[in-house]
């Protein structure tokens, strides 16, 4: 027998140091599922967001308030991140200059206001987090008013949850009267009107105290003016109507969040860019509807699943619109309410 046979006999031994592995050109650490818990995170306002830079406040309404910017975690790449938001922020939150957070996650939202690129979109745009009222700001000419467009902000609202107030500005250059009659009847729509020489400054403010308000409005009906008189230092830009197509120039580009100080307190005005459409594409189609409350107390006498289109039978409303008991101002609702619902039909 050699010696080679003597080997084979031999069982081989091994220990750690014989596996080998793959080296790591990129020296990275292994991939893995497991998030920090970041318990040292501190809840922050979002106030707003700049070419992917978020302004948040840190210890709102405490002794050491102050304002830092921060980036979004890379995990959070597909949640969007809006005005009104409570986040989780980590890392250096002094807010000295130079310095830069990180928002790690979001918190609980209460309300949620959205808005679609039209009504047969289902993609819709975050607009603001957190609000509990919306401002609905319209001019009663130049821009001629849009009901409609008011009536879809008023569904946006029920929506999400938000109680609705409405503001007419430049009512010294048309009697604002015939508009507002679209909306006589609707439950708990607070009205103010505003013009040149009076501008409703105190009732509005009383009405934001203790509140976080989004303003919406078409461009051009004084939004970011009436924010201005609110918010001392809000520097927001303002604008004109363009006098060949009556439209109004975008002059806020942001979302941003800004604190309303009044005699009676303090709360938030969240003004939002102008738009001359509000898709719906996103809405429970039973919130349109609640949206005409006063047709909706007379849809309480429809049969069961009635559509309360113009070919529905036996539609209440209808019915009440044709022999007149709704008067001028009720044909006129329900014409709105249809043209949402075949939307949606």
């Amino acid at each position: 027998m050699s010696w080679l046979d003597d080997l084979d006999d031999e069982e081989p031994e091994f220990d750690e140091a014989d596996v080998r592995s793959r080296p790591n050109p990129k020296a990275n650490r292994p991939r893995t599922k497991r998030r920090p818990a970041h318990a040292d995170a501190v809840i922050a306002r979002v106030l707003g967001v700049d070419r992917g830079r978020y302004t948040v406040l840190v210890d709102e309404d405490g002794p050491e308030e102050h304002e830092v910017l921060a980036v979004r975690a890379r995990e959070l790449r597909r949640q969007p991140i809006v005005t009104g938001d409570r986040a989780r922020v980590v890392g250096d939150v002094s807010g000295d200059a130079g310095t830069l957070a990180r928002i790690v996650g979001i918190e609980e939202r209460t309300s949620l206001l959205r808005r679609s690129a039209d009504d047969t979109d289902q993609v819709e745009r975050v607009i603001v987090a957190g609000a509990d009222q919306m401002l609905v700001v319209v001019a009663a000419a130049d821009p001629e008013p849009r009901p409609r467009l008011v009536d879809r902000y008023l569904i946006a609202a029920l929506d999400a949850g938000i109680h609705p107030l409405l503001v007419v500005t430049k009512t010294d250059l048309a009697d604002p009267a015939g508009f507002l009659a679209h909306f006589e009847g609707l439950d708990d729509l607070e009205v103010f009107t505003s013009g040149r020489g009076r501008m409703p400054v105190e009732e509005i403010g009383a009405r934001l105290v203790g509140h976080s308000t989004v303003f919406v409005g078409h461009s051009g009906v004084g939004k970011s003016t009436l924010v201005n008189a609110l918010v001392q230092g809000a520097d927001r830009a303002t604008g004109h109507v363009n006098e060949v197509t009556g439209r109004g120039r975008h002059t806020s580009s942001s979302t941003v969040s800004l604190r309303y100080r009044g005699p009676g307190g303090t709360g938030w005005v969240i003004d939002t860019p102008g738009v001359r459409s509000f898709g719906l594409g996103h809405v429970d189609t039973a919130n349109i509807l609640r949206a005409f409350s006063d047709l909706a107390a007379v849809a309480e006498e429809c049969p069961r699943g009635c559509t309360h289109l113009p070919d529905a039978p036996d539609c209440a409303i209808v019915e009440a619109v044709h022999e007149g008991r709704l008067g001028e101002r009720g044909a006129a609702r329900l014409d709105s309410l249809q043209r949402l619902l075949t939307t949606f039909a």
